[in-house]
């Protein structure tokens, strides 16, 4: 019988997890430190931020009038909002479930899953940002929606 070498698992921060999801949830980064960087859905949570980054390099590039670009922003605003949910998601976990879930060779009530200030902190700052991008997001697209019906009601009445 051969013994087994591979090294424990390091133990997985809650907090680590909520500001990792804050501040680059919308690249995947959470899911990467807590699954490695052979999780898809880490891969895939930059593809609707990628497209927001591109509404707003075409904003930048084209102005306000660019039809695609409202059409892309608010994937933006859903990659940001879907990170700071998950950061909340992360923080509100009671260390148990954090620990059988993420840490589950240590005890249930490992420190990894504690909940501290900085956790705290995350979850109010992720909200501010969530509530924040999808205010923008949907302003942005509704007043140019608007704006763009009004243009063809125009267009069409001459």
């Amino acid at each position: 019988m051969v013994a087994d070498t591979r090294p424990a698992p390091r133990p997985r921060n809650k907090t680590v997890a909520a500001w990792l999801a804050l501040v680059g949830g919308g690249f995947g980064w959470h899911r990467f430190y807590l699954h490695g960087f052979g999780d898809v859905w880490g891969w895939a949570h930059a593809i609707p931020t990628a497209l927001g980054l591109w509404g707003v390099d075409r904003v930048l590039t084209y102005g306000q009038d660019d039809q695609l670009s409202w059409v892309l922003l608010p994937f933006l605003g859903i990659g940001l909002v879907a990170a700071c949910l998950t950061a909340i998601v992360y923080a509100l976990q009671p260390p148990q479930r954090w620990n059988a879930r993420h840490n589950p060779a240590g005890p249930a009530d490992a420190r990894a899953g504690d909940t501290n200030w900085l956790t705290v902190i995350a979850v109010v700052l992720s909200l501010m940002v969530g509530a924040t991008a999808l205010m923008a997001g949907l302003a942005f697209s509704f007043q140019r929606y608007f704006e763009y019906q009004i243009e063809e009601g125009l267009r069409i009445s001459q």
